[in-house]
């Protein structure tokens, strides 16, 4: 049986950690830099991540993956499941968003449901919602509220339907 030891000298940011626990991004077990391989626990994180993320405010950073489950949770390219009151995407995001609100500023792909709205600057996929918006639709929308910018007042139908409609909006 041997005896692995490993000196702080011989720990690098870059290397990637199994776990993460955070008061916030600068007073956590590893830097914000760190990948993080596995479980983060945060009242405030900020980390590229490919595993479990629960805590109050969780933010991926980089190409990040997994299960996020917080009040707020904020990522850049991001596969995977955000559960959270709010959660917010910068820039691709693949997988599902739940919560009361959910904004995508740029490319979503997926589901995104949520009680109050929903928001993806371009959409393929379903967004269900009280209200759902998106400058671009591939796919469709359910609610009290839909609009996708990309549809044309029922000049495509049926392939479109409506610029904005209740119930029920779709574009492919």
């Amino acid at each position: 049986m041997g005896l692995l030891v490993i000196t702080a000298g011989q720990l690098r940011a870059e290397d990637p950690a199994w776990f993460q626990a955070s008061l916030t991004p600068d007073i956590a077990v590893q830097s914000r830099t760190t990948l993080i391989n596995g479980l983060s626990l945060n009242i405030w994180g900020e980390n590229p991540q490919h595993g479990l993320t629960i805590g109050a405010v969780n933010g991926s950073t980089g190409e990040s993956s997994g299960f996020t489950w917080g009040l707020v949770n904020y990522s850049e390219n991001y596969n995977g499941v955000q559960w959270g009151a709010i959660n917010v995407n910068y820039t691709s995001y693949n997988g599902w968003q739940s919560g009361w609100v959910n904004v995508a500023e740029s490319d979503f792909t997926g589901l995104q449901s949520a009680w109050i709205g929903n928001y993806a600057r371009s959409m393929k996929g379903l967004q269900v919602g009280a209200f759902n918006y998106t400058e671009h639709l591939n796919g469709v929308q359910i609610g009290i509220v839909n609009v996708a910018r990309n549809n044309d007042w029922f000049t495509d139908f049926p392939d479109r339907l409506a610029t904005g409609f209740p119930i029920l909006n779709w574009s492919f």
